[in-house]
């Protein structure tokens, strides 16, 4: 082994010199959207509709997020009492890609559509977003029920209970 590669592996062990993460897509906006409308009866479809993010609403996720949502506006699906949002927030470093939907003022169904973070993606797995169902807010806008954390992913699971959040709390605005 040359000199230079020896250098370069130490280099790595150390973390000096950090490989990117490679994106991990579990799901499409559009498979998102199948999921989450699976019991709608055949000929009826959600409705697309643009909700403005002017400055109440910005005041609302600013405060639930700890920082301004970078977006003037956002598209959302709609059906009946069900609403279903994407909504993206950072995990340590990187943007985190959720689908959210919320039926009746309480998440039913919550996904990682793409992670890509180098650590924390154990937050995409069925065990973990399944604490999610049934949960609403609280009058403080607080999810009203207590999601155990993932050793390691402390940031991930952070951003996907603000989303959550977010999303109850966007829901409530257009209901």
């Amino acid at each position: 082994m040359s000199k230079i590669k020896i250098q370069l592996a130490f280099l790595l062990l150390l973390g000096v010199i950090t490989i990117p993460a490679i994106a991990k897509k579990y799901l499409t906006k559009e498979q998102f959207i199948q999921q989450a409308f699976a019991s709608i009866e055949n000929g009826n479809e959600p409705t697309m509709k643009t909700l403005w993010l002017d400055d109440k609403v910005q005041a609302k996720i600013t405060k639930i997020l700890e920082h301004s949502y970078p977006k003037l506006r956002l598209r959302y699906w709609k059906y009946d009492d069900q609403t279903v949002w994407f909504l993206d927030e950072i995990g340590k470093e990187r943007p985190i890609s959720f689908g959210v939907s919320v039926k009746s003022q309480r998440i039913n169904l919550i996904k990682v559509l793409e992670f890509r973070e180098s650590r924390g993606g154990e937050i995409h797995m069925q065990a973990f977003t399944d604490q999610f169902e049934q949960i609403k807010l609280t009058d403080e806008y607080k999810l009203d029920k207590h999601i155990d954390g993932i050793t390691g992913a402390t940031m991930s699971v952070d951003a996907m209970k603000k989303i959550a959040r977010v999303a109850l709390m966007l829901d409530e605005l257009v209901q």
